[in-house]
Order: structure tokens, then C-alpha cells, then sequence
């Protein structure tokens, strides 16, 4: 039998979106003016503008914590939470976070230009933040 939870989180640190995006470049437009003018298309955002978590991402980081946390199946030999979690859980709504899209604030980061760690080719970035 489905069972529904309601939940409130409280966050402990910022969170910054990396969602791809492809937005046209303009004529004779720099990478680096590109980057400032789309930075805001990285985050995730309703039809009124308003930012939110998608149901997918706090779905597996649920199932992430249920992994990380490995407590054992009573009666089930060895057996953990891990696959129930991965299974048998759905997010169906995204998480506001109560900050519109052109309101939102950016951190500038110095990342690697084909994103792979540990690249020495790197290149300035912006990314959205919300940090409460």
C-alpha cells in the first residue's frame, strides 16, 4: 500500500545548479559574455520564473542517503534499506525554493574546460546559488 510523506529540510549548505542548457550564441559574442548572459538557464525553474530542486534529484539523493546510511534489514541477513530506497520511493513535485530565476545569484568558479577532474585546461564559469 502506497504511503505518502511530507517532509521539511533545512539546508546546511548552498546549493548550485549545473543543469545543461543550449542556448544560441550571438554574433561575434565572447565565451565569457556568453557565460554571463546564460548562466541563469543552469538551474531549474518553473513557468513563473520560480527556481526549484527536481523531483528526479531529491529522489536519488534520498536513495544516496539510504546507501550512505547501510542499516541493516531486521531478520534479512545482511540485507539493507538500499534497494527499497533506489525502488520504492517517488518525488513526484519539485522543491521550491522560494527565489525567482532573475533573482537568483551566481559563484564564479575556475572549472575545468571539457569537465573532467582534474583537466588542466580550465576555464571561468558562473553558476546559480541559493543559498538558504
Amino acid at each position: 500500500m502506497p504511503a505518502t510523506a511530507t517532509c521539511s529540510i533545512k539546508s546546511l549548505s548552498p546549493i548550485s545548479f549545473s543543469k545543461h542548457y543550449e542556448v544560441d550564441k550571438l554574433d561575434k559574442e565572447s565565451a565569457n559574455d556568453y557565460e554571463k548572459r546564460t548562466w541563469r538557464e543552469r538551474c531549474h525553474y518553473d513557468k513563473d520564473g520560480m527556481v526549484f530542486v527536481p523531483p528526479m534529484a531529491f529522489k536519488w539523493a534520498l536513495a544516496d542517503a539510504g546507501k550512505f546510511l547501510g542499516e541493516k534489514i531486521q531478520g534479512r541477513r545482511g540485507a539493507t534499506f538500499t534497494k527499497h530506497f533506489e525502488s520504492g520511493v517517488l518525488v513526484l513535485d519539485g522543491l521550491p525554493l522560494g527565489v525567482k530565476k532573475d533573482e537568483i545569484e551566481c559563484e564564479q568558479l575556475f572549472v575545468p574546460s571539457d569537465g573532467k577532474h582534474g583537466s588542466r585546461s580550465r576555464v571561468t564559469k558562473y553558476f546559480p546559488i541559493v543559498y538558504k
